[in-house]
């Protein structure tokens, strides 16, 4: 057990940053972490005031946020880079004493890079007020520069301070989908210092795709193939198309596909006209498979009601017509030669060998097995954490507020246990051994990404069948379960928090991701007075021109809690050449009357009972009723 002191527990509560729905968009997610939802240049403008010009306060937080590619951009420029050198380090180290101040010296200590430990902790811990000390601290950054280490300590330097800015990272669900680079994410968190992950629908249909659902699996490559996203998916996990795309433009030969064509509103050009026609074969080609592949799921599994999600047998094939409770409906598209109308949810010979290789190589992909472990290990359905209680999409409900029933096996579950039982069961997909239980949690996850009853989604459906065949509006209409309309109200929330072991208090929150605010129609992320919180803004660009941002983060620190919305980031590239930041803005949702120590958080109140027992080992040791060993 490490040392633990007074110093420990009466220090300022770290920062808590909460992200959600990111879906794969990495450079706007990587930045947001670079730049702590805009933390580092609100401390930049505090210590530096109007000591420095806009422009060079500009550059200092590129540095901090791009090191390595701000500094070959500084040597092309600068002619005298000893003196840059020297002003810029004198800038950092005050930066660093800033985002340093509220932790204490150990947990510093912990921080900070080998090799320039001791040197960092000699620059933090001295006053550049007294003349004395100021000279020692120029000593010592002139020392660097002649000794041509100033490029590798500006690098630590910069990375500690983005480190320091943010103490832990909540994940609060959907890394996966649509955006380009999920891998690239989830990357950066395997390597992240302190974060946790609660569960979104796409992670636990990516978990499900890895543990061997091929329902799952297909799900994941028709959205691949439906944003025309397919880095993710070939590059960042070696899947093999090419057995997808031979079959594809064998069988869609003369299919332009045009329902199937991808949304390509937010591309960058990056594929031709020849290529978006192939992914159009393949988006259908995967989509039809997906519908026979879930009904297989269906068929087995009758104890979770989706029969009614079964839909191609309604198809006349004759008339091009799908026949729904006694209407009619023309096809957008009537070219089906995989289906067999007598007996349509069976796969072709060629279909069946195409699901084959797909599974083996999902199953053989090392990159996606150690962004499982990633996922398994640092995530759950549900997290509580400092009186917040955090979880991606909902808690299912009757429509009078209490908690629903849902039946899974023999037994009922709801509120906690529920949430509880999905996590065992996506867990038992993952790691379990063949057998009867493996394959009813295998089934189960995919449940998760669409069934009615499940946290995960709660919605009376999944109108994927609706939406490319139909298109007719009620149809495709997917009902939200009561949670959505009930988490407006504060007697719910207290309910709900009080289900999870949350005492309700002007300091206990809900935070929700899920289901995109949509600020342009004059939507509010926060509901029930302040009780809950929907974060949940739009990272992806798919989702912008709804939500007319581009999504929110929230901030936890020792004066309050404050939600930041975002405007779309441009690029990387951008923020480097040019200074581009995130523009944001933020909201003070609630003001702290005294600044939270760490003695007020979860972590403090551990180490409180510790420093107590502590004492009571002394005061035994003291009157004799425990003895010294010899």
């Amino acid at each position: 057990m490490g040392t633990i002191t007074t110093e420990s527990i009466v220090s300022d509560q770290g920062t808590e940053h909460f992200l959600t729905d990111i879906h794969g968009e990495y450079e706007a997610f990587q930045h947001v972490l670079k730049n702590a939802s805009g933390a580092v240049k609100r401390k930049v403008n505090e210590i530096f005031g109007h000591t420095l010009r806009e422009t060079e306060k500009k550059e200092l937080c590129t540095l901090i946020y791009y090191p390595e590619e701000k500094l070959q951009l500084v040597k092309e420029r600068e002619t005298d880079l000893d003196d840059w050198y020297q002003i810029t380090l004198n800038q950092l180290v005050k930066v660093c004493q800033n985002v340093s101040s509220k932790y204490t010296r150990s947990k510093v200590r912990k921080a900070l890079p080998e090799e320039f430990s001791y040197i960092i902790q000699e620059l933090l811990h001295e006053s550049t007020i007294e003349p004395n000390k100021h000279d020692y601290i120029n000593v010592i950054i002139s020392t660097i520069i002649s000794t041509k280490r100033a490029d590798d300590f500006i690098i630590a330097m910069c990375n500690l301070i983005q480190r320091l800015t943010i103490d832990s990272l909540h994940i609060v669900g959907d890394i996966y989908d649509r955006g380009p680079g999920a891998h690239i994410i989830m990357d950066t968190l395997c390597d992240y210092h302190n974060f946790d992950i609660q569960w979104g629908n796409h992670d636990i249909l990516w978990m499900g795709a890895a543990s061997g659902n091929n329902a799952c699996i297909a799900n994941v490559i028709r959205m691949s193939m439906r944003y025309a996203n397919l880095a993710t998916l070939e590059d960042g996990y070696g899947i093999n198309l090419l057995p997808l795309a031979t079959f594809a433009m064998d069988t869609y030969a003369d299919d332009p596909c045009t329902i199937f064509a991808p949304k390509m509103n937010f591309s960058d050009g990056t594929y031709n006209e020849k290529t978006l026609r192939l992914i159009s074969q393949m988006h259908k080609a995967i989509t039809i498979i997906q519908l026979k592949l879930e009904a297989e799921i269906i068929s087995r599994r009758p104890e979770f009601g989706m029969e009614g999600r079964k839909l191609l047998h309604k198809i006349d094939f004759e008339r091009g017509v799908f026949v729904y409770e006694g209407k009619e409906y023309p096809l957008r598209d009537t070219n089906l030669p995989t289906v067999d109308p007598a007996d349509p949810y069976r796969l072709s010979d060629e279909e069946r060998e195409l699901v084959d290789k797909i599974h083996a190589s999902f199953m053989n992909s090392e990159k996606l097995k150690k962004h499982m472990r990633c996922l398994f290990t640092y995530g759950g359905m549900y997290l509580v954490c400092n009186s917040n209680l955090l979880y991606h999409a909902s808690v299912p409900l009757n429509e009078d507020g209490s908690f629903k029933h849902v039946r899974i096996g023999k037994k009922e579950y709801w509120g906690h246990k529920l949430l509880l039982k999905a996590d065992q069961l996506v867990r038992t997909a993952y790691f379990d051994e063949e057998g009867e239980e493996k394959q009813f949690a295998l089934d189960y996850v995919w449940y998760m990404w669409c069934g009615p009853d499940a946290p995960s989604f709660d919605k009376d459906k999944m109108a994927t069948f609706e939406r490319y065949f139909v298109g007719d509006k009620e149809l495709c209409k997917e009902t939200k379960g009561h949670y959505y309309t009930l988490r407006n109200r504060a007697d719910i929330c207290d309910n709900i928090l009080r289900e999870f072991g949350v005492e309700p208090g002007p300091h206990s929150h809900i935070i929700n991701g899920h289901v995109p605010v949509k600020t342009i129609k004059g939507e509010q992320p926060i509901k029930a007075d302040g009780k809950l919180l929907v974060i949940d803004g739009g990272f992806s660009k798919a989702y912008q021109p709804e939500t007319g941002i581009a999504g929110y983060t929230l901030v936890y620190h020792s004066h309050g809690l404050q939600l930041v919305q975002h405007e779309p980031f441009q690029s990387r590239q951008k923020a480097i050449e040019e200074g581009q930041d995130i523009k944001s803005t933020t909201f003070v949702i609630e003001f702290n009357s005294q600044r939270m120590m760490v003695k007020d958080t979860d972590k403090g109140r551990v180490l409180v009972t510790q420093i107590k027992d502590l004492e009571k080992l002394l005061v035994a040791y003291r009157t004799g009723y425990i003895k010294e060993k010899e």
